[in-house]
């Protein structure tokens, strides 16, 4: 592994671009472009005000950056840098933006989502959609970037527009048999769309493009339901999270359930592998040393193989903020594996295999897990826990590394490269590239940091 130098983002606003050349941070009102391979700035463009979100379009030719607080978003152009564009919702005001899939569109959402709005950067035309429906996750698109769907809230009632992303023309309009949805998914192939209500109903439907409901899947009554939901890539699993603190997987055929895993706060099985982080604590430096040296006192950690029977660290829910249920599941870019996270034991990462649909690994950390995600292209997991550590997982082991950064560096966020060789880690303020050696990424040993 090799750690670059630390650089300045704000925001946790950094990402690479799709094509996976080059690396966008923002630093108040500046967005900086970097070249992947050297890290040295090959575009700098000044916005008007400070930059709240920022996105790179699906072709990486443009960068939108929202400032939600004036209403604006500046698209600028990463081949013709004197190139730019300005949109503005005016009295509407502004708290969302995104591409389309041809990223030749934006779209942008009105505050208090009185309507979604398309601006054209091709033929500078507008159009409007309103009624959207007041969720966080209210349009999606098929893969192929033929359709968006979007969840609409008309007389107390959800309905499901379908557009046609060529033309933006309505293709079909339905009502749902939602309560009150919280969220939509297309299929991976395209051909049906996964509603999943609000958790005080507990309900999650499947449809078909033209409206036809295929499915309706409610394991249970009287409790709260439905908390996370992911797609395998192959489109062959859909992972629904719940908050009884089981992930159940239904097929994409018949839709049926084909398994339950639980997340018990005891393990008992001998043929599951738990690694657990094990600290080293050194003496603490004299307040007057620089902080360069500060960093060679820090404590040091490795992950051990431990025994069963173990009982797992848990975190009563509260009353103010009730931490339980399956917060996260995500199927790896291979189709082998699948993480959960069960939001009572935040410092547990729940490994799956796929192939076997049984429990394999258990990963326990000293501190609650903040970020974990999977490559891109295998399955190699890597993660955070709001230190100076970066933690990895794959099927061959697992390791900690120590960021060997100078100064205090904790890490708050981790992202992939497009190519699975190269990971960006954030902290509050400053942001840190490593790069992965080919052995690394594909045979991960335990290692002490």
């Amino acid at each position: 592994m090799n750690f670059s130098e630390l650089f300045r983002q704000s925001r946790q606003l950094s990402k690479f671009s799709p094509d996976g050349k080059y690396l966008a941070s923002t630093v108040d009102y500046r967005l900086m472009v970097r070249d992947v391979d050297t890290l040295q700035i090959q575009c700098l463009f000044s916005c008007l005000d400070h930059i709240q979100h920022f996105e790179w379009s699906p072709d990486s030719e443009f960068i939108l950056c929202a400032m939600y607080k004036r209403g604006m978003v500046q698209v600028w152009s990463i081949e013709q840098p004197d190139w730019h564009c300005k949109i503005d919702e005016g009295s509407f005001g502004m708290l969302g933006a995104q591409w389309s899939p041809d990223s030749r569109n934006i779209l942008t959402t009105a505050e208090f989502h009185l309507r979604i709005t398309i601006w054209s950067l091709a033929t500078l035309s507008v159009s409007h959609i309103r009624y959207p429906k007041q969720i966080d996750k209210n349009v999606d698109f098929t893969l192929d970037g033929k359709y968006m769907a979007l969840a609409e809230r008309r007389n107390c009632k959800d309905f499901i527009s379908l557009f046609a992303c060529n033309t933006w023309e309505l293709v079909k309009h339905y009502e749902t048999e939602t309560e009150d949805m919280a969220g939509l998914k297309f299929c991976p192939d395209g051909l049906s769309l996964i509603l999943w209500d609000d958790c005080r109903f507990n309900k999650l439907l499947v449809y078909s493009l033209d409206g036809r409901c295929l499915r309706t899947f409610s394991p249970y009554e009287y409790r709260l339901g439905v908390k996370s939901v992911a797609w395998s890539p192959s489109g062959q699993f859909l992972a629904v999270g719940f908050f009884d603190e089981k992930v159940r997987i239904l097929n994409h055929i018949t839709w049926n359930k084909i398994a339950s895993f639980s997340h018990p706060a005891s393990l008992k099985s001998t043929e599951i592998v738990v690694f657990k982080e094990t600290e080293s604590r050194c003496p603490q430096p004299n307040t007057d040393l620089s902080n360069s040296s500060v960093t060679l006192f820090n404590s040091q950690s490795k992950y051990e193989v431990v025994s069963t029977p173990l009982k797992l660290p848990v975190v009563s829910p509260n009353g103010d903020s009730p931490m339980f249920g399956i917060g996260k599941v995500e199927f790896s870019a291979d189709n082998k594996y699948m993480f959960t996270q069960n939001d009572n034991m935040p410092t547990v990462i729940w490994i799956w295999s796929i192939r076997k649909m049984a429990l394999s690994e258990v990963l326990v950390h000293s501190s609650p897990v903040r970020c974990a995600m999977w490559d891109p292209v295998g399955s190699c997991l890597a993660l955070c826990t709001a230190n100076n550590k970066l933690y990895m997982w794959s099927p061959n082991g697992c390791l900690t590394v120590q960021v060997p950064t100078e100064g205090s560096f904790t890490v708050h966020s981790v992202k992939w490269h497009p190519s699975g060789k190269i990971l960006l880690m954030q902290s509050k303020d400053q942001m840190c590239v490593c790069f992965l050696s080919t052995a690394t990424n594909d045979k991960t040993t335990e290692v002490e940091s």
